[in-house]
């Protein structure tokens, strides 16, 4: 076999250990699953009313009350999501390196770059799942989408190349952690970018300052694809910008993570 098809395989092998090990122990699964579900009720049941009345929401318009906030807030959801979801990237790398199971994997006839990628693409998979379970949730309270087949199949598209960007990002961060608990923490920055853009309000409504970081950070654009998609209400050059946005990201995570991982594994 070619050393491509070595890769591939143990890539694989390692995604299947990360995801029996999420079975096994899925306290930290289910945190990051659950809590944007706790989200979306929160802001639909306690939020949904007042805020769907009191902002001109794109495509909605103002005065549409809770039923017109929840499909405004659900794209912002799924974004936040996956933000939280890439957290536990973060932890599963950092304790990998802190229990010296890399140490053991460095003496196996293994890819190095495979423990890496099992890490992230068991994310990815378990951030789809997260997803799902949102979008039934949010279809439940009240979402509604003119969306047809391949604008969702877009949609779905756009969201796993975030979690993959951002499961590198994360990976990064917890190889360049000391313990767990500051894996844990590191992240969080990346969970709170979605507030300060277009996910809970429109930035029209935010001060100055925080409108202008809002509009040029990259999960506006993002949400306002994935918004555009699912309500019909169009993109323009969002979709552009978001696949720029997301493609740099990947290349820094991955780039970082793969360095970090390097120098760690020499030394």
């Amino acid at each position: 076999m070619s050393t491509t098809t070595y890769a591939l395989r143990d890539s694989m092998t390692m995604l299947r250990r990360n995801l029996k090990h999420a079975q096994r122990y899925p306290s930290l699964t289910l945190s990051v699953v659950v809590l944007p579900v706790l989200m979306l009720l929160m802001f639909v049941y306690v939020f949904g009313a007042p805020l769907g009345d009191g902002i001109d929401v794109p495509g909605v318009g103002g005065g549409g009350g809770r039923d017109a906030y929840t499909n405004y807030i659900t794209p912002g959801i799924l974004l936040m999501a996956i933000a939280t979801s890439s957290i536990a990237t973060a932890v599963s790398v950092c304790t990998d390196m802190t229990e010296g199971i890399i140490n053991r994997f460095r003496t196996m006839s293994i890819s190095r770059a495979s423990v890496l990628v099992g890490h992230v693409l068991g994310n990815v998979v378990q951030t789809a799942v997260s997803l799902l379970l949102i979008v039934c949730v949010a279809l439940a309270v009240g979402f509604r989408s003119n969306a047809h087949v391949l604008e969702w199949a877009a949609v779905l598209g756009l969201l796993l190349f975030l979690a993959f960007a951002l499961a590198w990002l994360s990976a990064a961060i917890g190889l360049g952690s000391e313990s767990v608990e500051t894996a844990s923490n590191a992240p969080l920055p990346l969970a709170f970018l979605p507030f300060l853009g277009s996910a809970v309000v429109p930035p029209d409504s935010m001060p100055a300052g925080i409108r202008w970081f809002a509009e040029y950070q990259p999960f506006t654009p993002i949400t306002e694809t994935v918004r555009g998609l699912l309500l019909g209400t169009g993109i323009g050059n969002d979709g552009w910008i978001s696949l720029a946005w997301l493609t740099a990201l990947t290349v820094l995570g991955y780039v970082w993570a793969k360095a970090s991982f390097n120098r760690v594994a020499n030394r």
